[in-house]
C-alpha cells in the first residue's frame, strides 16, 4: 500500500510539473496552451471501442471532454507514477536516482505517438502534422520534465 501511495503521489507531482511546463512555454515562448478537450472525446469514444479517429473533432462531441481531458491526463500520470514505484520498490524512494524516472518518461511517449495520437487523428508520432518533428521534440521535452517531477517529488518524499 505505501508504494501504491507513493506512487500516486510522484504521478501527480510529475503531471503538475509537466502542467507547469506547459505554462512556461505558453506564458514565455508564446506556445499554443494544450488543449484537453480532444484528449476527452477521445477517453468518450473508448467506451464504444472506437481507438482511432480520422479526425477527433468530427467525432461526436461529449459536453464533458475537457474535464474529461484533464481527468484523463491526471489519471495517466497517475498510472505512470504507480507503475514506477512497482518497478523501482521501496529502495528507489530511499534513495531516489533520476535515471529510472527519465527512462520510464521516454518510455512513455511511446503511448502518446503510437496510441494517442493516431486516436486523434494526427498520425503515429503526429506525422500527419506539418510541424511533426517539433511536435516530437516538444513531446520528448515535456516527458523529461516528467521525469523530473517523477524523480522531485520522490525527492521530497524522502
Amino acid at each position: 500500500m505505501e508504494l501504491l501511495l507513493k506512487g500516486v503521489a510522484i504521478g501527480t507531482g510529475a503531471t503538475v510539473l509537466m502542467d507547469l511546463w506547459a505554462i512556461f512555454l505558453w506564458k514565455v515562448l508564446g506556445q499554443a496552451r494544450p488543449n484537453w478537450a480532444p484528449v476527452g472525446r477521445w477517453f468518450w469514444h473508448l467506451k464504444n471501442g472506437t481507438v482511432f479517429h480520422d479526425d477527433i473533432g468530427t467525432a461526436q462531441p461529449y459536453a464533458g471532454e475537457r474535464a474529461l481531458g484533464w481527468i484523463g491526463h491526471y489519471a495517466v500520470g497517475i498510472l505512470y507514477g504507480v507503475v514506477l514505484a512497482l518497478i523501482v520498490g521501496r529502495a528507489w524512494f530511499a534513495a531516489p536516482t533520476f535515471l529510472p524516472a527519465w527512462i520510464l518518461g521516454i518510455v512513455t511517449v511511446g503511448a502518446g505517438w503510437f496510441l494517442l495520437q493516431p486516436g486523434l487523428g494526427i498520425g503515429v508520432a503526429a506525422s500527419k502534422l506539418p510541424n511533426a518533428n517539433t511536435v516530437r521534440f516538444l513531446n520528448l521535452v515535456a516527458h523529461t520534465v516528467f521525469a523530473l517531477g517523477l524523480y522531485g517529488t520522490a525527492l521530497l518524499l524522502r
